[in-house]
């Protein structure tokens, strides 16, 4: 697995290349991309490395992690994914966008939804879908179990957890998604945070000061 991240619009939104490195098979997640420059890094990046988009996935679809959905639809002709939960969350973000600087925000839905349970394939890796609301509703996680990683989109970063004062946010809930499912995945598993750096679950059990193991 090859993992690169981008660092994309104003609020500093992670977006992951996630790359099966033996099928040139990739999946775009969480694309912020914004501005025309940041959608020509993007773009030079999967043309240079001679990637195939197999899909795009929202983790959750605040504004950050989904103005580019537009873009990747239409340049990468990939279809999008989101937690069957997202819709109404996803709906909401043309009327606040404008307020955020984000004026060119184009609408897309997803075709396709994911659940928890399910296993999502890029290529030959296999990834476990996990249900973690509690910053928004219509939250997932991406598990690989083989390297370990988890993407946790906004729920948990290094030293901090997701915001729960925005609509759907609810701190009861996101507790639970943290210790009941994050915090159950191998203390090695490393953790790609929708901002900031990397981080492991044991790291966070130990460290996180708002949710400790």
């Amino acid at each position: 697995m090859l993992i690169q991240t981008f660092v994309f619009n104003d609020l500093y939104e992670n977006t992951y290349v996630v790359v099966d490195e033996s099928t040139k098979i990739c999946c775009i997640l969480d694309p912020g991309c914004y501005s025309k420059k940041e959608q020509n890094e993007l773009l030079r990046y999967i043309e240079q490395n001679h990637l195939h988009v197999k899909a795009i996935i929202n983790t959750h679809c605040h504004v950050d992690h989904v103005i580019g959905n537009d873009f990747c639809k239409r340049t990468f002709k990939a279809p999008l994914f989101v937690h069957e939960n997202a819709l109404e969350t996803l709906r909401q973000v043309p009327l606040y966008a404008p307020l955020y600087g984000f004026v060119h925000y184009y609408e897309t839905y997803p075709d396709e939804f994911l659940k928890e349970g399910e296993l999502f394939s890029v290529g030959n890796l296999t990834f476990q879908v996990l249900d973690v609301p509690g910053h928004c509703e219509g939250h997932l996680a991406l598990f690989h179990e083989k390297t370990p990683v988890v993407f946790s989109g906004d729920v948990l970063f290094r030293n901090s957890i997701g915001r729960t004062d925005f609509p759907g946010g609810n701190f009861e809930k996101i507790q639970h998604s943290i210790r009941r499912k994050l915090y159950a995945l191998p203390d090695n598993t490393i953790v790609y945070a929708g901002h900031g750096e990397t981080t492991t679950i044991g790291f966070e059990k130990i460290h996180n000061p708002y949710i400790r193991a």
